[in-house]
């Protein structure tokens, strides 16, 4: 089961982004008031990123992700976690139960589906009262490093944009009709990686791929000059993690 985003050369680069900040996390459980057993379906779950979180805090993960690569980079990521699971399946089609869950999350996969559909879906298996929730972490484009690196992207890519995933994603739940108030939840986290896996991090960037088509491996040489000449080890990079969550009608 695919998508029209293949994500199967990026598979590798994912495991090289950033985990989602811990206090925007416990914020949405604590919201959701969600507790140790409880079911939640991890939509789109890549490598693993927000599922891990959600296993750490007990809860049972059913992780549904469409890409053979992606998934089998989070089956090892998980190996430890008796609590999750892993399925095929789309963000539209998730091929779980109806009615299971007490909560439904998606973790940078929201804007690669469609989204109205996607939430018929996570409706479709929530429990009544259960939380819908999905999430992205934004680069602080404030940051020095960040700003050189839109220069590139802009310079290169005409008309660069980020797509539906920096949206505010309010309109887009409450249009759909199936949900209550939008609750919105933001927390920061510092991502200290090497210069190295930075680099190769921005070839997990499918947003930026397709825009740049036959000019991605000029932009990843161009963001690797940047990094090499500030001659560090290792890199440090703001992200505020930005959560939209809403309980089902």
């Amino acid at each position: 089961m695919k998508t029209k985003w293949d994500y199967t050369k990026l598979a590798e680069a994912y495991l090289k982004r950033p985990d989602y900040a811990q206090e925007a996390i416990d914020q949405m459980l604590q919201i959701a008031g969600v507790k140790k057993g409880d079911k939640v379906c991890d939509v789109g779950a890549g490598a693993a990123h927000l599922t891990v979180k959600l296993a750490e805090y007990g809860l049972n993960v059913f992780a549904v992700e469409p890409n053979d690569n992606m998934r089998s980079n989070g089956i090892r990521k998980t190996k430890d976690f008796p609590n999750v699971q892993w399925f095929e399946g789309v963000g539209e089609h998730t091929g779980m139960e109806t009615g299971k869950f007490d909560m439904v999350t998606f973790g940078s996969s929201f804007n690669v589906c469609d989204r109205q559909e996607a939430l018929k879906e996570s409706r479709r298996l929530l429990k009544q009262g259960g939380w819908f929730a999905c999430m992205w972490n934004h680069r602080d484009l404030n940051d020095l490093l960040q700003k050189q690196i839109e220069d590139i992207l802009k310079t290169s890519i005409k008309g660069y944009n980020y797509g539906t995933r920096r949206e505010d994603q309010t309109d887009i739940i409450n249009r759909s009709g199936l949900f209550g108030k939008v609750v919105y939840v933001e927390g920061a986290v510092v991502h200290r990686i090497s210069a190295e896996d930075f680099i190769e991090g921005w070839r997990s960037h499918g947003t930026v791929q397709r825009q740049a088509e036959d000019k991605f491996e000029e932009i990843i040489e161009k963001i690797k000059f940047l990094i090499q000449s500030r001659d560090e080890d290792h890199i440090t990079v703001p992200y505020t993690t930005r959560i939209w969550m809403a309980q089902c009608k």
